[in-house]
């Protein structure tokens, strides 16, 4: 059972780091900063948990493996909120995404002038 224990740890450990590195490539390689910040956020809340789980495996029942799972709550509670509010902000603070998204514009009343000045409706 110890074996197969080390070897699913391992597993783990593995698909953590490989995902931790394509975060990383992400990270350089995305356009913006939304995309960055998806890509930081995924990363975290993906290869953080695996690596974690992968490193209880690893070891024996004891105090430390409650603290790497008390630690693994509070990196699942935080990483998603922290990630949430920097895009937030961001975009808060006027900073758009880049691509095809739509950008709200304002309605413009059909009853009031065009830019000219002059009264769009014709009678």
């Amino acid at each position: 059972m110890s074996e197969i224990l080390q070897w699913i740890g391992g597993l783990f450990l593995l698909v953590g780091g490989v995902l931790c590195i394509t975060g990383g490539v992400g990270l350089l390689r995305l356009p913006d900063f939304f995309t960055r910040v998806h890509a930081g956020g995924i990363t975290d809340t993906l290869s953080t948990p695996l690596l974690l789980v992968g490193l209880m495996l690893h070891m024996e029942l004891s105090l430390d493996t409650i603290k790497v799972l008390m630690i693994l709550v509070f990196v699942l509670i935080t990483n998603p909120t922290a990630t949430h509010s920097m895009a937030k902000a961001a975009l808060h603070g006027g900073l758009r995404p880049l691509g095809k998204t739509p950008v709200e514009q304002p309605v413009q009343n059909p009853l009031q002038g065009n830019e000219t000045g002059e009264n769009s409706s014709k009678p």
